[in-house]
């Protein structure tokens, strides 16, 4: 009897485990961008704004937390949406060329 509880407790704790991966994995956005994508990416939201916002004492990103947020706001007033991937790129572009955090 004690090795078949044994046994269940370990069924139990992988397939957590197991669960608690998949759903981590799947809701995570990316950790990289690509710098020359981001580029390319960031193009379209210059038909709205120049880069001056960026530079403005004013802005109101200032950390790279607020930088991922903003960034992932505005992407989801194209249609589509922009990508999380797309959100990373253009995250890389921005922080390089302009915030340096």
């Amino acid at each position: 009897m004690k090795t078949s509880t044994t046994n269940l407790k370990l069924g139990l704790v992988a397939t957590v485990v197991l669960l608690a991966g998949c759903s981590a994995s799947s809701s995570n956005p990316p950790t990289t961008g690509d710098l020359v994508r981001g580029e390319k990416v960031h193009a379209a939201c210059l038909d709205c704004h120049g880069t001056g916002v960026y530079a403005s004492p004013e802005r109101k990103v200032k950390s790279l937390k607020a930088l991922r947020q903003e960034v992932a706001r505005w992407g989801d007033y194209y249609s589509p949406a922009l990508s999380e991937q797309d959100n990373a790129d253009v995250v890389v572009y921005l922080n390089t060329q302009f915030y340096k955090f």
